[in-house]
């Protein structure tokens, strides 16, 4: 091959990599209201999200498991965040949904208030938790910067941890 032909390659090469180490870079959330808190868990965890359905109630679980629910044959645990992170109940909005979030080894559907918006943050404006927090043994993966705001990402193995 010719010195100018490798170059062109070469060229090519480097232009069709660049745009990859780019999105590298960036974090793919969905957010979602909770009380008055914007929190977000990456996209690639959540299954789906739905409307509010039928649940059963379980005996002999946490206050904060409202029962299981059947998706597709499935059987999924139902947990409410709200009661999770120690907050006061609340009725079913319009907005209510379940996201159907899955782990390594476990599934489940949280109640959210509402969903905001899918998002797309760079690495580098993720920070770590808090240090009052134990990074290790937390729910909270990073605190993300946005333009106007803050944002709570949540680390789906905690949320998903079975401690029932």
């Amino acid at each position: 091959m010719s010195d100018k032909l490798n170059k062109i390659i070469q060229k090519q090469k480097k232009q069709i990599e660049e745009p990859h180490k780019k999105e590298d870079d960036i974090v793919q959330l969905v957010g979602f209201i909770i009380g008055q808190e914007e929190y977000a868990v990456p996209i690639l965890n959540i299954q789906e999200i739905i409307k509010p359905i039928e649940y059963t109630r379980v005996p002999s679980v946490p206050s904060y498991i409202l029962g299981v629910f059947n998706l597709r044959g499935s059987v999924i645990p139902l947990i409410d965040l709200r009661r999770k992170f120690k907050m006061e109940p609340a009725k079913n909005t319009d907005d209510t949904r379940y996201i159907v979030m899955r782990g390594k080894d476990n599934i489940a559907g949280f109640v959210i208030d509402r969903l905001t918006e899918a998002i797309r943050i760079n690495r580098s404006k993720i920070g770590p938790p808090p240090e009052t927090i134990h990074s290790d043994k937390g729910m909270i993966y990073g605190i993300g910067m946005r333009e106007d705001y803050i944002l709570t990402i949540l680390k789906v193995e905690a949320l998903l941890k079975r401690d029932f």
